[in-house]
């Protein structure tokens, strides 16, 4: 079992930067891929952002490439997203997820392979 807890949101500006925290507790954090999610009012929740478990592999969401940097920290059992230029349709509740490294999936973006989530941060961009 995996705890997971965010923090870091807000409301901001557009053109202002975040960045987002995630803690995590119990069982071998340091072996779990970690991820960021997004879900807007009326929307599925949609990948941001993944970082494996040694910390050497990350992927984007287009909607985010060059914007956002994910980035972990295994002695603090800490996972970031970084957030900068952000706009209004950005806005959403940012949810942090883990799996185990090894465990088998056809895609690490889906929220399905996923087996931990955290409770959320809203950030709310204004224009």
């Amino acid at each position: 079992q995996v705890q997971l807890a965010e923090s870091g949101g807000g409301l901001v500006q557009a053109g202002d930067s975040l960045r987002l925290s995630c803690v995590g507790s119990g069982r071998a954090f340091t072996h779990h891929n970690m991820a960021w999610f997004r879900q807007a009012p009326g929307k599925e929740r949609e990948f941001v952002a993944q970082i494996v478990f040694h910390g050497g592999t990350k992927h984007y969401a287009d909607a985010v490439q060059g914007r956002f940097t994910i980035s972990r920290d295994n002695v603090k059992n800490t996972v970031w997203l970084q957030m900068s230029n952000l706009k209004p349709e950005v806005t959403a509740i940012y949810y942090c997820a883990a799996r185990w490294f090894d465990k088998p999936t056809t895609n690490a973006s889906t929220a399905c392979a996923y087996d931990y989530w955290g409770q959320g941060t809203q950030v709310t961009v204004s224009s």
